[in-house]
């Protein structure tokens, strides 16, 4: 076995495709790991919103909005900032829509998903900073999972690199014609053209340590009003400024810096400021105000209520908690916890709409 052989064992493989065909139906890597990474993310923030005292189901009635219009939002972002790759001489523009070729910004999906998930807050008389508390956590492990999907792509990742480590680069081809296609086409060999640093491992396993930290800091600091939310983008912001660096991916430049180094610096700074401003709106949303009644988007269930509230079980009485960080102790108001278990105990009838 030679040096070179040796060397490529170390590393980190991609794989020889990131579309299989299945009859005419081309099934994509990418699109699999961006709606995997929405499930996780809508699972997750219900299971928390419960755990804060809000409705069962109301996470999932507000990703009905913000899913769609966060999608548009990131692909928006992604045009606008690498319009050359869509405008121009011997350019396609058709191929702006193309979504599932890659190509999504998160500051766009972010920015628009809060305009839906707004609309629908608004509608479900919900405030939008308890649930954006609610599903920070699960909105930075779904961007860890939607990076998987640039590994399939064979895309964004660093310069060369000799690390253990390092990501190997195949020349894919289109089966058909033998014509070079690095995002739909086939390896046509296991032999690596370059070895790179793997940034999108990097910002996957950034992201999930984000997740930990914020889980960890809402337990431990009762954070509420957006200020967990504010801490998952300012811990997001941080980690994507020193990996933008790595990247060598095209990508348009303001006075010698990336857009997305900028964009990370400014998002960072708002981040930083509305988590310490936000410590003047007092303690967490109280759970009565989480609660909705009839639903207003799909209709009442018919008995004044849309879904089950959380049951508190044994933890009512203690400081417990769950793995994904919230503590389900609604002790301190004493007229609050009494109704809660009259609720659970089927005495008392359910809250009405706000």
């Amino acid at each position: 076995m030679n040096t070179a052989s040796t060397l490529f064992l170390t590393n980190i493989p991609s794989p020889d495709r990131g579309v299989w065909e299945i009859g005419p139906i081309p099934l994509r890597a990418y699109a699999l790991c961006i709606i995997a990474g929405i499930v996780i993310a809508i699972w997750l923030g219900e299971r928390r919103w419960t755990q804060r005292g809000g409705t069962k189901g109301t996470i999932v009635d507000i990703a009905v909005f913000a899913v769609p219009f966060g999608l548009i939002g990131g692909r928006l972002y992604h045009v606008v900032t690498d319009h050359q790759l869509y405008f121009g001489e011997g350019r396609d523009p058709i191929r702006a829509l193309y979504i599932w070729d890659g190509g999504l910004g998160i500051w766009g999906a972010i920015a628009l998903g809060a305009v839906g998930a707004w609309i629908a807050c608004r509608r479900l008389g919900v405030p939008l900073p308890a649930v954006a508390d609610a599903v920070a956590p699960g909105i930075v492990v779904a961007q860890a999972v939607g990076r998987l999907g640039n590994y399939f792509n064979q895309e964004l990742y660093g310069g060369p690199t000799d690390l253990p480590w390092g990501l190997e680069i195949y020349e894919r081809v289109d089966p058909a014609t033998g014509v070079l296609d690095p995002l739909n086409g086939v390896a046509i060999s296991d032999t690596p053209i370059q070895v790179v640093h793997p940034t999108f491992l990097y910002e996957l396993l950034w992201n999930l340590g984000v997740a930990l930290l914020v889980i960890w800091a809402d337990r431990k600091f009762r954070l509420g009003h957006g200020r967990a939310f504010a801490l998952y983008v300012a811990g997001y912001t941080a980690g994507r400024f020193w990996i933008e660096f790595m990247r060598t991916d095209e990508a348009n430049h303001i006075l010698g810096l990336r857009v997305n180094v900028w964009t990370s610096m400014l998002v960072f700074a708002g981040a930083m400021v509305y988590l310490v401003l936000a410590r003047r709106r007092g303690p967490r949303e109280a759970p009565e105000t989480l609660a909705t009644g009839p639903d207003e988007l799909d209709g009442a269930d018919g008995d004044g209520g849309r879904g089950e509230r959380v049951d508190y079980g044994d933890e009512r009485g203690g400081d417990g908690g769950s793995w994904d960080g919230e503590d389900t102790d609604r002790g301190g108001n004493p007229d609050v916890t009494a109704r809660m278990e009259a609720e659970l105990d089927g005495e008392a009838p359910r809250r009405g709409g706000h």
